[in-house]
């Protein structure tokens, strides 16, 4: 007789391959709930990381239904990885719980939300593919460059001034005009659990990058996109993947000091996606640096500690007023240590920030681009 640990998972076998971590999260003893921004602004044991992934591992055994009070907690998340940062097994509850959302949408189940975003997503990319274009009438940018620019869906088309700001910057940078990609690359698919759909999104950008020599990304969210989701799912571009503020970082030289710097704080903002998703935290420090005269100042909770801005996982989409309890947390965090300036380099953060903000807060492209004499 099999251990019950064994069962098959006949419910959702989906996430037969996700068995270990699901595993992990569930007979563990619950370190990591403090870290959660979801469960932080909403106290409920059920969103909790643990509670996230038991719930799945229960619903893919078949010993709880797949309704919607069991199945939407697998949308509470950001994807932040905090809780993956605070684990001794540093166990990969973010990829487990977007295994989770395919697995659940294709047995019938979908927050409204999550299910808005896959519906109007052919209107999404047509809408970004316009802005995209309108973007690209300017002396940087060129079809043929053999260098391409992905900004990303939330840069191109809900914050255009820091989308133009990065485009002279890369251009300045290398020296050279650069094509700006059309195509989404499908992210909020792969987070709404259309997995299939997101694949199919993802072969489209790499039908277009295909005959690029270099590849620069803009959002966090999508060179995690492409530097990891591709890859897990096969799909290879034929260029590595660079990261904008890492290119910056690498001339930091050409940088010119900023006349009139404010004498208030500059505080930089770890994005969850570039600093815990990809692990850099020093390049945008560096350049800041440069560009002040100065360190840039810090918040309390920074680096791999940094607290989520509640704009990930499609959580605005699926929890509304959760994200924006996340989002007050971090602004309120920043008021009590001073105010002053936020930096950040996340067209998602710098969008949830303004909404909150009393003070400024600016995307790192516009201070680079201000370094090339913007």
């Amino acid at each position: 007789m099999k251990r019950p640990d064994q069962r098959p998972m006949h419910a959702l076998p989906l996430l037969e391959s996700h068995r270990g971590a699901l595993e992990k999260c569930t007979f563990c003893p619950k370190l990591c709930r403090s870290a959660c921004p979801v469960s932080n602004a909403e106290p409920r044991e059920t969103l909790t990381p643990w509670g996230k992934m038991s719930l799945a591992y229960f619903s893919a055994h078949g010993d709880v239904p797949l309704d919607a009070s069991h199945a939407d907690p697998a949308w509470a998340c950001t994807g932040c990885k905090a809780c993956t940062h605070s684990c001794d097994h540093q166990n990969e509850v973010t990829s487990t719980l977007y295994a989770a959302r395919a697995a659940i949408v294709s047995g019938g189940q979908s927050p409204a939300g999550a299910s808005r975003v896959v519906k109007n997503f052919d209107q999404h990319a047509k809408r970004t593919r316009h802005a995209i274009a309108e973007l690209g009438v300017n002396g940087a940018v060129r079809r043929d460059a053999e260098t391409s620019l992905v900004l990303g869906c939330s840069y191109a088309r809900a914050t255009p001034r820091e989308a133009k700001d990065a485009i002279f910057a890369t251009s300045q940078l290398l020296g050279t005009p650069i094509s700006l990609a059309e195509n989404c690359c499908g992210l909020p698919l792969l987070m709404a659990g259309a997995q299939d759909a997101f694949r199919a999104q993802a072969e489209r950008l790499q039908a277009e990058l295909k005959n690029k020599k270099r590849l620069i990304v803009l959002d966090p969210g999508c060179a995690v996109a492409l530097k990891v989701n591709y890859p897990k799912m096969g799909i290879a571009l034929s260029t590595e993947t660079e990261v904008f503020v890492e290119l910056a970082a690498a001339h930091v030289t050409r940088l010119l000091p900023l006349d009139n710097v404010p004498d208030k704080p500059v505080r930089y903002h770890d994005p969850c996606q570039l600093g815990r998703g990809l692990g850099i935290y020093e390049a945008p420090r560096l350049v800041l640096h440069r560009l002040l005269g100065r360190a840039p100042d810090e918040f309390d909770y920074k680096r791999e500690k940094g607290a989520c801005s509640g704009a990930g996982g499609l959580l605005p989409s699926t929890m509304p007023e959760v994200a924006k309890q996340i989002s007050k947390k971090r602004i309120s965090e920043h008021e009590e240590i001073g105010g002053g300036k936020i930096v950040t380099a996340c067209a998602s953060s710098l969008l949830s920030f303004r909404a909150t903000a009393q003070e400024p807060v600016e995307d790192i492209a516009t201070w680079i681009a201000r370094g090339l004499g913007s």
